[in-house]
């Protein structure tokens, strides 16, 4: 084997760059559809030499654009469940997650949302402790102190963006990455590892700018300089471990360009370290195999390559698995309307064939999830494509998603990372010629041509290996594995497996279970066959008794509704506040922080922990962050003024930020705004936004600037606008009721508006332009008479709802819109579907036409006949009942003709404050008299008495009735006696 030579990049730029050396690897040969498949696991093809390409680093996760925002409120609100999570992900003797991938913020939505700049001026201190990110990979050395963290570049911070664009912006953008690395060291105790300095995503790759911060990052000598507040004492050491950073470069997605640029230039090759480019598993092929722009990232992962020596390549940002593995497994998308199980496309299975086959075609070692964890509210681009859900800090409930347990078939069954320098570490090989995948597609990859799909990891000392196959088919495919040239101690076999549950069994029945123990046959083949949608670990480690191994993941908990006393901390369902946030926090504690390197926690104020970042909101676009007003108070600014304005966001909006629960229905939302900006500026407060990441994008906001000009917005479309007088500050109100909409303005009624149409629940956004806006004392409050939320959403492909009759149940390349990318759709009449749910109400949501008529039954009794739906954007109730008693029921919907397109379900709380008036009721029951049931037709009468005891029910005093579901009890009472039919 080759010896491995480590040579700086002057002594490679002396190196011939003439011809690069054509030894490549031979994959192993193609697989008929029907043979067994065979891998031959050959000793003298680990390369133990090989400690950058081929040591298996495992997975890592990108935080960036919001994703990881409320796991600070987590970790604040629930830290038993916040730590458990950091345990569950980054802890044990084999981490799932070892590398904590940081996309450096800027204020601007860069697709999810918006991140904080940690430098918003050149002037500014940079505070590392605003990101999320640099906090999330703090925590997680504290379980894992070789946790490697890297950070890398998307928009730039105006002042680092406006000298760029003239060409001159090396030292600002040094400056800021600089300033920022050392202040994550200062305030955390860990030296960033890789740097990327070039821009997220690029299709050129700025090879003088990497080469230009390569070289002023290796000679800096200044760490004395008060601003990075190094004390001397430990000045030495971070300088040592500054100039020590790596290289990784360049983060392309529809390009390959620094591949070839590295193998042509020794300069270049010499000063990076590792390469990752997004969404795509294969390398590049054009050329002649010699060529530097034929298979150049697996020629530089095996060292095949002019220099001798290898380089880290990284699938370095990829999915993870879309929707919820427990919902996308009733899916129809299989042959014959059959499910596909885990599988199918961006399922589970489908980010475990995209591991393997990105290491097979491109020898790509590390995995980096965009992103892991989802600690954003749902509703923003690119929702639901997580291992683990975190959007109820509140109630601490969180999803461990069934992809977690797919990707342990990696990450259990041997030691991942990265070597050490004098390779003693023992890091697992990647070994190319027993690892091959035949699945189709490049980012969206899809097994169900029963193609082979295994990828070996083996001990560089030669006493173990692992074999993980995947089969994302519908077919069982058998596999022959012999080891050669090893010095395995007991030969047995042992086989993992995770796959969907079988009929009667609980939904995670066969989640990574030990399925098998093998021996060799006469051979020296061990033979398995691999069941239909499962992977599969085959494994000369013994953890049939390993606690680790064995251990399931935590359970969600229950999602309960952002509902609390006037401190906007304590869950308090007896008032009349749903929240409340005065910005000061003093009802909150200490909340402790990984620091020293991951050595210890340590207890800090609660703003000082997050770097002022304000509870519970979700930025979309701007700097939201608490400071102090002109009194000394704690009041939340919107920083993003004129000369700090977006300059080149994904997606770009003003300035705007989310706060509460997507389950809120009625309600009252008040905020103090300020304009201390002498240039001017405006604010908006807005309800029941559910989706989207503009201002506009709640259903109904009032806005107004330092003039007094006002205008109430109907999804961004002015529907009225006046004027009041002229001030520095108001309080803004806007009150949701059913589908009557008023705007107030300090206590004072401007505007009613009613929606037709009306978007029925979300959450509260405030929103300004680029000016430095002040709000303070927002309150959240419920409306005497209504039902103030829902208090779940049940998923229509949840294990609970029944469908008869022809459905189309589709998860594969859903919509993110949709709830869990996932929809039940029918177009037949007949068709039906039944789901259980507790409350007085339900609503069916979904996108819809308007053209289904449904018959509606509850607990078995008719009480819609002919009912229609409404025209209707995702997320949105297409039908709608309300007034039921309060307790568990079952629905059941039938389509009579149309389409009906079934998102979810949500039923409603009944948890209604004041008194509510049934006079409307008790009116048309004495309209409608007595009549007798013998002059009427059976199926008639039956609609009409369920209608007549349910308002009689509601005249004697009914717990949860509001007002609305006064109006729909009168209108079905009214409906059920004009449609009955004489004998």
């Amino acid at each position: 084997m080759r010896t491995q030579r480590r040579l700086g990049w002057a002594a490679l730029a002396a190196a011939t760059t003439a011809a690069l050396a054509a030894g490549v690897l031979t994959a192993p040969a193609a697989h008929t559809a029907e043979d067994p498949v065979e891998i031959v696991v050959n000793g003298d093809h680990v390369r133990a030499d090989n400690v950058n390409g081929l040591t298996y680093k495992g997975l890592g996760l990108l935080s960036c654009n919001s994703t990881s925002n409320l796991l600070m409120d987590y970790k604040a609100e629930q830290p038993e469940r916040y730590w458990q999570l950091i345990r569950e992900l980054f802890g044990g003797r084999n981490p799932l997650i070892n590398h904590v991938k940081i996309e450096m913020g800027s204020d601007t939505n860069t697709s999810t949302g918006a991140d904080p700049a940690t430098m918003r001026t050149a002037d500014e201190h940079a505070d590392a402790s605003r990101s999320p990110g640099f906090q999330l990979a703090a925590d997680a050395k504290t379980v894992n102190p070789d946790l490697k963290v890297s950070i890398l570049r998307w928009v730039m911070p105006r002042w680092v963006q406006t000298e760029w664009n003239k060409g001159t912006g090396s030292d600002e953008m040094y400056k800021w990455y600089k300033e920022t690395i050392l202040d994550a060291y200062e305030k955390y105790g860990y030296m960033v590892d890789y740097v990327n300095p070039d821009t997220n995503e690029t299709r050129n790759p700025d090879v003088s700018f990497i080469k230009w911060y390569k070289k002023a990052l290796t000679s800096d000598n200044d760490f004395a300089d008060p601003r990075y507040g190094l004390p001397a004492d430990k000045r030495q050491e971070a300088a040592r471990a500054y100039r020590n950073i790596k290289i990784v470069a360049s983060d392309e997605n529809t390009t390959k360009n620094i591949g070839p640029a590295l193998l042509t230039d020794a300069e270049l090759f010499g000063m990076v370290d590792a390469v990752g480019y997004h969404y795509t598993t294969d390398d590049r092929l054009d050329g002649s195999p010699d060529s530097a722009t034929y298979q150049p990232y697996t020629k530089l992962a095996t060292g095949d390559n002019t220099y001798q020596q290898d380089k880290e390549v990284w699938y370095s940002e990829g999915v993870g698995s879309f929707g919820r593995t427990d919902y996308r497994v009733r899916n129809t998308e299989g042959p014959g309307g059959a499910s596909t199980g885990i599988g199918g496309v961006q399922s589970a299975l489908d980010l475990a064939n995209r591991s393997v086959k990105g290491y097979a075609n491109s020898k790509r070692t590390h995995y980096v999830f965009q992103p892991a964890i989802g600690a954003f509210y749902e509703g923003a681009q690119y929702s639901h494509k997580e291992l683990v859900s975190a959007r109820d800090p509140w109630s601490g409930h969180l999803h461990y998603d069934a992809a977690l347990y797919v990707m342990q078939h990696f990450t259990q069954f041997a030691k991942t990372g990265w070597e050490n320098d004098t390779n003693t570490k023992g890091i697992w090989r990647t070994v190319p010629e027993a690892s091959y995948s035949g699945v189709s597609g490049t980012e969206n990859v899809d097994g169900s041509n029963g193609a082979p799909s295994y990828m070996t990891l083996a001990d560089p000392a030669l006493k173990d290996f692992s074999t993980v196959v995947v089969n994302d088919s519908d077919r069982a495919r058998t596999y022959r594995i012999k080891a050669e040239n090893m010095r395995l101690g007991d030969p047995a076999l042992e086989v993992w497996e995770t796959r969907a549950a079988d009929p009667g069994q609980a939904y995670d029945a066969n989640f990574k279970h030990l399925a098998d123990e093998l021996r060799p046959d006469d051979d020296g083949f061990y033979t398995y066959t691999v069941r239909p949608r499962s992977i599969t670990t085959l494994t000369t480690l013994d953890r049939s008794d390993d606690e680790e191994t064995l251990r399931r993941l935590p359970e969600s908990g229950r999602r309960t509704v952002l509902d609390t006393d006037t401190t906007g901390k304590a869950h308090d369902t007896r008032d009349s506040v749903l929240y409340a946030d005065d910005f000061d926090y003093e009802e909150e504690g200490k909340v402790r922080v990984g620091t020293d390197n991951g050595a210890r926690r340590t207890a800090q104020p609660y703003l000082k922990s997050r770097g002022n970042q304000p509870r519970y909101l979700v930025d979309q676009t701007g700097a939201w962050e608490v400071g102090r007003d002109a009194n000394g108070d704690h009041v939340l600014y919107q920083y993003m003024d004129q000369s700090m304005k977006d300059t080149g966001a994904w997606n770009r909006n003003t300035p705007n930020t989310t706060v509460g629960d997507f389950r809120w229905e009625n309600y009252r939302a008040s905020v103090d705004i300020s304009f201390p900006d002498p240039a001017g500026g405006r604010a908006t407060l807005g309800v029941r936004q559910q989706k989207g990441m503009a201002a506009t994008d709640a259903a109904y906001s009032v806005g107004i600037g330092p003039d007094g000009a006002w205008t109430l917005y109907d999804y961004g479309t002015a529907v009225a606008h006046g004027t009041v007088a002229a001030s520095d500050g108001y309080r803004l109100a806007v009150e949701a009721k059913g589908a009557t909409i008023t705007a107030y303005v300090d206590g004072t009624a401007v505007a009613t508006y009613r929606d037709a149409t009306a978007e029925t629940q979300g959450r509260v956004k405030l929103g300004t332009d680029f000016h430095r806006t002040a709000f303070d004392n927002l309150k959240v409050e419920k409306i005497d008479g209504y039902t103030p939320y829902a208090t779940t959403l049940l998923d229509s492909m949840d294990s609970s709802v029944a469908h008869e009759g022809a459905w189309s149940r589709k998860a594969s390349l859903g919509d993110a819109m949709d709830w869990y990318r996932s929809t039940s759709t029918s177009t037949t009449a007949g068709a039906s579907v039944t789901v259980p749910f507790s409350g007085t109400g339900i609503d069916v949501i979904g996108g819809n036409d308007g053209s289904a008529v449904l018959d509606v039954h509850i607990d078995g009794k008719p009480v819609a006949k002919d009912a229609t739906t409404t025209a209707t954007a995702k997320r949105q109730a297409t039908y709608t009942l309300r007034g039921l008693p309060d307790g568990r029921h079952t629905a059941t919907f039938v389509l009579k003709s149309g389409k009906l397109v079934v998102d979810a379900f949500r039923s409603l709380s009944a948890d209604v404050d004041g008194t509510v008036d049934t006079s409307p009721v008790r009116s048309a029951l004495e309209a409608i008299g007595n009549p007798a049931q013998d002059d009427y037709t059976a199926d008639s009468w039956a609609l009409f008495d369920t209608a007549r005891s349910a308002a009689k029910a509601a005249v004697r005093g009914q717990k949860g009735l509001d007002v609305i579901g006064v109006e729909q009890l009168t209108h079905r009472l009214d409906l059920a006696h004009a449609g009955l039919v004489r004998r």
